[in-house]
């Protein structure tokens, strides 16, 4: 085992799946009970999405309509242009994202002694072990298989459907001998005909094993060897057999250091360090998460050490062919919440945070397949709802297209205008901070300038354009009766996207129209009190309690609105932030937030909306977080995106510029991180910082003039490419 840091452990089986321990390769990912006598291992695959009708559906065809639709939307009758907008009225969801089946490991065995079971994050297993027996289990990045060593003594291995909330699916489970080796099967076929025909596990049993019906007895040790599909049109057995009869041979430990060449380095690439005394960082993960909720208003070091590392291992294994969805790569029921799937408006970006700053390209790159898989829907999405060019994208996707047709009269997402800008800028963060060429992004980047200077409409004197309709999701201005009414007119999103993608095509193609498009942008407004509104737009009033903070846009992640540069609109910002309620305290709501306040240079702000995170019950004994307190509702949100806010109150980066402690955190005096990357490209090797004192050692991939700031003081340097520097201060 590794350090401390660099696991979990706990003194009890999991009582429920959301308890389990976790592994993922970034597409298939397992979820381990536990028990010693009867363990159950759930497995997942990123494709397993139930057919539901919606594979083939297509936007609605409203460009007709725009006219009427902008009128009404000018005159204030947004209700009825909200009608209108939304296609046919029905609200129709994406498939839901659902688990496979459980591994079944069950035997006759008497009282347990020296139980412990534990995530390593460096290597990536789930250890269960207790005095005379233990099983090993992992997922390989680089074999696509998921492998678990038996070390236990006699017990039966099989398959079970049985998964809380399954719709009636016909299970067959079938263990057979083929050229001299044990193989179980599961299939299941789905009740509705239509984009999936089943799924199916095929497990390779070797060892001293005998088939035992639908099952396999084992005596002795074992290794079995699990592959997953979700065919098309027909079973593809014959091809997974061929699969795993190639590791007929293989040993866990060889399996093991062939996936470790690839996990370990990506996971090893940043560490935080909070001073934390040996004897907390031993503590189980239950005495950990016990010691935050005895004070809950009070950050734990202990616990937020290891949250940030169980975070970059989540995101990292939950990430290969696709990006991690709502619950990350997991799940143990058929139940889950907003479909499981890819909510884009807020969600995804939010754990994609930390992915370039806490070098994880693996993360971006599977983002990118996702773009790039669904990037001809976004077309078909502007054509056909504004006959538009470029590109405009769904408010959610299961992953296996990208057309927009989740909408409804209380949910016009044909007027978020601004989301392929949104689900774009974590590739084009990848640029600046790696200095990779953009490729094929900066294609899809003047693509979404394209869209959003089509749907450009004159709303002012002088020729002042502006956004019709628009949504800030997922609110809107309320009416006389204090309801939302959700379209309206200049979300500043709206204008902080369309901003930052006439800039960048700009810069990108050298016509200087898109500068001139980008002049004639409305300004951002201020209410008056003096904060940034949620619209540029008069006589709107805005729902202050609502979880979304799109309008803080321009703050995070686009650092358009930062206290040095634009001080009086960070101001305005500011007074937005603070002003707004937490509504049902979601997790990325409050997530949200400490990443604008981080970006806004306000520590306690930040430490506040970490509070309502770790400090309200919202993780399991795995490290995955839920999505309100209380562990209501599993959900990768939180446990994804908190790394970032930590490393965002440390250290913020642009091209030319650093800033040391941006937002300290006041319960957080003491520590070192290690390895993460800005914009700029510009590594912090070392970060450590204690009361009155912080000191970085930073590289540079090019040569440059670099400005470095702190709360202590700042200083300016002339870096060469490569080369470490030493930087200081005391207060």
């Amino acid at each position: 085992m590794t350090g401390p840091v660099h696991r979990i452990w706990d003194t009890a089986p999991a009582d429920d799946w959301q308890d389990a321990l976790l592994a993922g390769n970034g597409e298939y990912g397992i979820m381990v009970h536990g028990r010693p006598w009867a363990e159950r291992i759930v497995v997942n695959h990123h494709r397993f999405v139930l057919p539901n009708g919606t594979h083939d559906a297509r936007p609605p065809r409203l460009a007709a309509l725009l006219p009427r639709i902008r009128r009404l939307i000018l005159t204030d009758r947004r209700a009825e242009a909200s009608r209108l907008l939304a296609g046919d009225g029905v609200l129709r969801w994406t498939q839901s994202f659902h688990p496979g089946f459980a591994l079944t490991v069950d035997a006759d065995g008497g009282p347990v002694h020296d139980y412990r079971r534990y995530t390593d994050f460096d290597t990536g297993e789930v250890v269960v072990r207790w005095a005379g027996g233990s099983r090993h289990s992992f997922v390989s990045r680089t074999d696509r298989l998921i492998v678990t060593r038996l070390d236990m003594g006699p017990c039966r291995v099989g398959v079970t459907g049985d998964l809380p909330g399954c719709p009636g699916l016909r299970y067959t489970v079938s263990a057979y001998r083929r050229d001299g080796l044990v193989f179980l099967r599961a299939r299941a076929r789905y009740p509705t005909a239509g984009a999936g025909y089943g799924f199916e596990g095929l497990t390779l049993l070797r060892g001293a094993v005998e088939i035992d019906g639908d099952g396999v007895r084992v005596d002795g040790p074992a290794l079995l060897v699990t592959v997953l599909d979700r065919p098309r049109d027909r079973w593809r057995t014959g091809a997974l057999q061929r699969r795993l009869t190639g590791h007929r041979d293989a040993r866990y430990g060889d399996l093991l250091a062939c996936h470790t060449a690839r996990h370990t380095p990506a996971y090893r690439r940043v560490e935080l360090d909070l001073a934390v005394p040996a004897a907390q960082r031993e503590l189980p993960v239950g005495e950990l998460l016990a010691r935050q909720a005895a004070d809950p208003h009070t950050l734990d070091a202990a616990l937020l050490e290891r949250l940030f590392h169980a975070g970059r291992y989540l995101l990292l294994s939950a990430s290969g062919v696709l990006p991690p969805r709502l619950t990350g790569l997991w799940l143990g029921s058929w139940d889950a919440a907003w479909a499981g799937d890819f909510t884009t408006d807020a969600n995804l970006n939010l754990q994609l945070a930390s992915a370039n700053l806490a070098a994880l390209p693996e993360v971006t790159q599977a983002h990118t397949r996702l773009v790039r898989a669904q990037v001809e829907h976004w077309r078909r999405n502007a054509e056909a709802i504004y006959g538009a060019r470029g590109l405009l994208a769904p408010s959610r996707t299961d992953g296996e297209h990208g057309h927009l047709f989740h909408m409804h009269p209380d949910w016009p997402f044909a007027a978020w205008l601004p989301g392929a800008h949104w689900l774009l800028f974590p590739l084009y963060e990848r640029h600046l901070v790696t200095g990779e060429p953009l490729g094929e992004v900066a294609g899809w980047l003047v693509e979404v300038a394209e869209f959003l200077a089509d749907v450009l409409t004159t709303t002012g004197k002088g020729g002042t354009c502006g956004f019709v309709p628009s949504y800030s999701a997922e609110t809107g201005p309320l009416d006389a009766s204090g309801t939302a009414v959700h379209v309206a007119v200049n979300a500043t999103m709206d204008i902080a996207a369309a901003r930052h993608a006439f800039t960048v095509a700009a810069a990108l193609t050298g016509d200087r129209r898109w500068t001139r498009l980008a002049a004639r942008l409305p300004p951002y407004r201020l209410d008056a009190d003096g904060a940034l509104t949620e619209w540029a737009w008069p006589g709107y009033r805005t729902d202050e309690d609502h979880r979304h903070v799109s309008h803080l846009y321009p703050v995070w992640p686009l650092d358009e609105i930062n206290p040095e540069d634009t001080p009086e609109l960070a101001t305005a910002a500011h007074r937005a932030l603070r002003r707004r309620g937490d509504e049902n305290l979601s997790a990325h709501g409050s997530l949200h937030r400490a990443l604008a306040a981080a970006r806004l240079h306000d520590g306690p702000l930040v430490e506040t909306n970490l509070l309502k995170i770790v400090g309200n019950d919202m993780f399991f004994r795995s490290l995955m977080s839920a999505h309100n307190p209380g562990r209501v509702t599993y959900n990768a949100d939180a446990a994804h995106a908190l790394p970032a806010v930590l490393i965002e109150s440390l250290v913020q980066g642009r091209p030319g510029r650093l800033r040391l402690l941006p937002a300290p955190l006041p319960g957080l005096p003491h520590g070192t991180l290690r390895g993460v990357r800005c914009p700029g490209r510009v590594t912090v090797e070392e970060l450590a910082w204690r009361p009155g004192a912080v000191r970085a050692r930073l590289v540079s991939a090019v040569p440059r003039r670099l400005r470095v700031r702190s709360p202590y003081g700042e200083t300016v340097r002339q870096v060469a490419a490569g080369e470490p520097v030493e930087v200081s201060f005391t207060g």
